[in-house]
């Protein structure tokens, strides 16, 4: 029989944890769109230190959380065939990892819940049941605001929002009305193919110019960079007089540029990550020259 590919990681990295009050979680969404919390956050987050190694592929026992006997006549025969955990690539290879099924967290919370009330818990297990209460008061509140924006279509409204805020920091006025000529879709799909999923997610906005820079600039055409450079030099005081992009034309700079934003993204949608993008991006779309040594609102 031949080894079942592992899935790989399209959304989220070990900087970008969930926060839920206090308690840290990384999470990552799977190629089958699997929500998954690595295993480690996840027995971290319900009050065990201890690393329990993964199950072979078709085993039947539940994890150690819920592997105490007093908890059985809580787990439900449902719960108990979803507890194996999920083996899965990271973004950017390496050796695989494993994690748990993200809706298997208020389940398990819900089995040391109900053993507290029914008083079984033994006294080693009392502090578990504390951390699953706040664990469960957390999820709920960030599940009703989920759905709430999902529901009202704020969703949208809040990512719209959140991207034009890096926008008005990092672009002047006249930058601003440029940004235009980039479609709302670049930048959502900028965004992910860097493997964020939203643009709230952005510790570091500014890393959106270096990008824009990168992959659209400087693979313009032949020769622009250093033209650029060459008719709008830095002054002594070390600024440039007028924005680069003031000296595209707009019979030709302006529609090149359409078509190069066009291309690039129909290879985000080709790609399931930013490595891959990257190397398609090099070989389709390559750099002319440097990239250029400014951030956004400078260009």
């Amino acid at each position: 029989m031949s080894e079942q590919r592992l899935l790989k990681v399209i959304a989220g990295t070990p900087d970008r944890p969930l926060m839920i009050n206090d308690i840290e979680l990384q999470c990552y969404v799977l190629e089958d769109k699997t929500r998954v919390l690595s295993q480690r956050g996840f027995l971290g987050a319900i009050g065990r230190s201890e690393t329990i190694t993964a199950q072979p592929s078709g085993g039947d026992n539940p994890p150690a959380i819920l592997a105490p006997n007093n908890l059985k006549p809580f787990i439900s025969k449902d719960l108990a065939a979803t507890t194996k955990p999920v083996e899965f690539q990271p973004l950017g290879g390496g050796r695989s990892a494993y994690g748990y099924r993200a809706a298997l967290l208020p389940q398990v919370c819900d089995v040391y819940l109900q053993a507290r009330s029914a008083g079984k818990l033994l006294p080693s297990q009392r502090h578990i049941a504390e951390r699953a209460e706040i664990l469960i008061r957390g999820l709920a509140t960030v599940g009703i605001i989920a759905l709430v924006d999902e529901a009202t279509g704020y969703e949208e409204i809040r990512e719209n929002s959140a991207l034009q805020k890096i926008l008005d920091k990092f672009l002047t006025s006249e930058a601003r009305k440029w940004s235009k000529t980039f479609p709302d879709e670049f930048w959502k799909k900028l965004i992910k193919i860097k493997g964020y999923p939203n643009y709230m997610a952005l510790k570091r906005p500014a890393f959106v110019g270096h990008w824009v820079n990168d992959i659209v600039y400087s693979r313009l055409a032949p020769g622009v960079v250093a033209k650029l450079k060459e008719i709008n030099p830095r002054t002594t005081k070390g600024y440039r007089k007028r924005k680069h992009h003031q000296h595209l034309t707009v019979d030709h700079g302006i529609p090149e540029l359409r078509d190069h934003l066009t291309k690039v993204m129909v290879l985000m949608d080709a790609t399931v990550n930013s490595r891959e993008f990257d190397r398609l991006l090099n070989t389709s779309l390559p750099q002319f020259g440097k990239t250029l040594d400014l951030p956004l609102d400078q260009s």
